[in-house]
């Protein structure tokens, strides 16, 4: 039996690498969950994906996409807890466990970790086929009916946001700056203020985006084209600068003007992905004499993903908010091309 999937040829010759077209559909094994998918959401690790500028783990005329929700189909005979017509969203990364990041409690950054999307198919696809070692590691996570399918993909960038947090270590009475308000930037701004933040401030050169900031709780929104971020920093803050930032565009260029924002002993988190390859140059005595602290973030341990999925359950969060079109998958070449022109805000494909 056929079922439709975008399948990627290859990382050259973007935007011909790709095409909508007919594929077997999975079979499901023992082991394993056939997922109908719902809705799955383009990110901007897609992009990079998609034009050669990320190639590890993804594989030549596969499906990518991992950003996932839908309905179980089929469960494997020997799948214990899960049944037909549940609504599930999928955590898409599995850590080893045994790797040396894993046993130092680093399983987000194993050496060895394998990916829904990478090395196996992921959501840009009509049936996901879900493997053991996804479903004996707890990834598969159920949904009430009152959550939206969409926002059942968005609880793993969530996920990653929940990460980025913790290693920014944003909590009460924070000042905090985010860079950039698409997608990660509001979910950064939400979980700010939902861990005790007293003021958040957002740079952003959208007009659209700020208001949508302003509407989610940002005290301030900043055009950092037409003002002047730093004196706005300064005179919010006394001249001292903010607790924490949290870079969530990868531009290598403002990365040494952020640093100069912190206040001493405050935290930039680089969470966005950054070219790879691309230095960045910065002055290193402000770091040194404001004893900064310099982070990263990458992915999510699945007690990240599993807090994401009871918050957008409970209703602590709004992710809906932060979907702005939606498309069918015959009309993925559309849908990309909008999220490649970075007007829109999260761009989801639904079946």
């Amino acid at each position: 039996m056929k079922m439709k999937a975008v399948v990627l040829h290859g990382p050259e010759n973007y935007p011909n690498n790709y095409e909508v077209m007919e594929i077997e559909k999975p079979t499901c094994g023992e082991n394993e969950i056939l997922l109908k998918m719902k809705a799955a959401a383009l990110c901007g690790t897609d992009k990079r994906i998609f034009t050669g500028g990320k190639t590890k783990g993804v594989r030549p005329d596969s499906v990518v996409g991992h950003e996932i929700c839908g309905i179980i189909e089929e469960v494997g005979a020997n799948v214990k807890g899960y049944a037909v017509g549940e609504r599930v969203a999928v955590a898409n990364v599995i850590p080893c466990g045994h790797c040396s990041a894993c046993l130092s409690g680093r399983e987000n950054a194993c050496l060895n970790r394998k990916a829904i999307g990478y090395e196996f198919n992921g959501g840009f696809e009509e049936y996901v086929l879900i493997p053991d070692i996804c479903i004996e590691s707890g990834n598969v996570v159920k949904l009430p009916d009152s959550v939206s399918y969409a926002a059942g993909a968005l609880i793993e960038p969530l996920a990653c946001c929940i990460r980025g947090l913790r290693n920014t270590g944003t909590g009460f009475n924070d000042t905090v700056l985010i860079i950039g308000a698409g997608p990660i930037g509001l979910m950064h701004l939400e979980l700010s203020l939902i861990a005790g933040a007293r003021k958040v401030i957002v740079s952003e050169l959208d007009a659209d985006k700020r208001e949508l900031a302003l509407k989610l709780g940002a005290a301030r929104v900043v055009d950092s084209k037409n003002e002047d971020l730093h004196k706005i920093i300064m005179d919010e803050t006394n001249g001292e600068g903010v607790d924490r930032i949290v870079m969530a565009i990868g531009v290598n260029a403002l990365v040494d003007s952020t640093f100069k924002l912190a206040k001493r002993g405050g935290t930039v988190c680089l969470f966005a992905g950054f070219p790879k390859g691309k230095m960045s140059e910065f002055d290193p005595s402000v770091i040194h004499y404001n004893e900064l602290n310099i982070t990263g973030s990458t992915a999510y341990k699945r007690i990240d993903y599993l807090q994401a999925a009871d918050m957008v359950k409970s209703g602590k969060i709004d992710l809906d908010a932060i979907v702005s079109q939606k498309f069918k998958l015959d009309d993925f070449r559309s849908a990309l091309d909008l999220h490649m022109a970075g007007t829109a805000l999260k761009v989801v494909i639904e079946n």
